[in-house]
């Protein structure tokens, strides 16, 4: 008999691999939002479209020793859970209630817009130096799983 993965081991392993998608020359991350077992949309850390991105131009805050999850604004990068809402917003796919399955700990930005977009649970697995980030979603009322 062969061993099928879990729901979530399955979203999990695709966040994974849209994390290799990403152009971030510091942190890798992949984001898969979800609703009634089926994949609303994905994203990953990287430029906008168009734009040239960090494996290019190389990485401002690495230049400017910012450390990790700190001065947002000086990042050429949008973060791949802003990435998954903007694709599922351009295509006009409502993520209320969905669950978010990403591959570090959501950043207090993103946080604030897992709340308001009406995201009912987040599944990370890596951290991200962010504690209010915690603190936002453990408030909200989202179930946070870590794995």
């Amino acid at each position: 008999m062969m061993n099928r993965p879990s729901w979530d081991e399955y979203f999990r392993s695709i966040a994974e691999l849209v994390a290799t998608r990403s152009t971030c020359l510091r942190r890798k991350v992949g984001a898969v939002l979800v609703k009634d077992k089926h994949v609303l949309a994905t994203g990953y850390n990287g430029a906008p479209s168009g734009v040239p991105h960090c494996l290019e131009t190389g990485c401002l805050r690495e230049k400017l020793n910012v450390p990790s999850g700190e001065r947002h604004e000086l990042c050429r990068a949008l973060h791949a859970e802003q990435n998954a809402f903007l694709q599922a917003a351009r295509y006009g796919i409502s993520v209320l209630g969905a669950t978010l399955y990403i591959t570090n700990q959501p950043c207090a930005i993103c946080a604030k817009m897992i709340i308001n977009a009406g995201i009912k649970k987040v599944i990370y697995s890596g951290d991200y130096p962010d504690s209010f980030a915690l603190e936002f979603l453990i408030q909200s009322g989202i179930e946070l799983v870590k794995v």
